[in-house]
């Protein structure tokens, strides 16, 4: 009598989770397996005068957002910063990092998956990162980094429409 209970309970909760009893699941589904730097670089390349000036920087910051895929439902997306701070006097440093994540995706049209991977996983990503540069660059000895939220939904959305645009301007097969 316990193990019919033990069956129906089985049923009960696959009937739940929203699978076809005995079918295949095809209920969407993405999750984040892990998050790691995958790449640290810090150049302090005039250190110990560097330290020394008071010149306010100029700072400049370049993205690169790359995706992959690892395996069967499996993605690795990969977000490249670079910050170079310079004065009239010279670099004070440059920092660069590619931080990962391996994301999970499950029946998910490439319609959806493609602004997942290039928007929303960076998006959910970025606060990682920027924790990582911050304390990159105050390990450096300079006052630590704090970039600004990104608005990558935005940013991924224009570069479609300019992509869109360039097709239309550009068919292919034409010069």
């Amino acid at each position: 009598m316990a193990d019919e209970g033990n069956i129906i309970s089985t049923l009960n909760l696959d009937a739940l989770d929203g699978s076809p009893a005995g079918g295949e699941d095809t209920t969407p589904a993405i999750g984040f397996i892990s998050q790691y730097v995958k790449d640290l670089s810090v150049e302090n390349p005039n250190a110990p005068d560097s330290l020394q000036w008071t010149e306010t920087p100029e700072l400049s910051i370049d993205f690169n957002i790359a995706a992959r895929g690892i395996a069967t439902d499996v993605h690795e997306v990969e977000m490249k910063i670079k910050a170079t701070s310079r004065t009239s006097q010279g670099v004070a440093y440059i920092v660069e990092m590619a931080f990962a994540g391996l994301i999970a995706m499950r029946n998910i049209p490439d319609d959806q998956a493609h602004p997942f991977l290039f928007a929303e996983a960076p998006r959910l990503m970025f606060p990682f990162a920027r924790r990582v540069m911050a304390d990159a660059v105050r390990d450096a000895g300079f006052a630590p980094l704090m970039l600004e939220p990104i608005d990558f939904n935005g940013l991924y959305f224009a570069q479609m429409q300019q992509q869109a645009e360039a097709a239309v301007a550009n068919p292919l097969g034409q010069a």
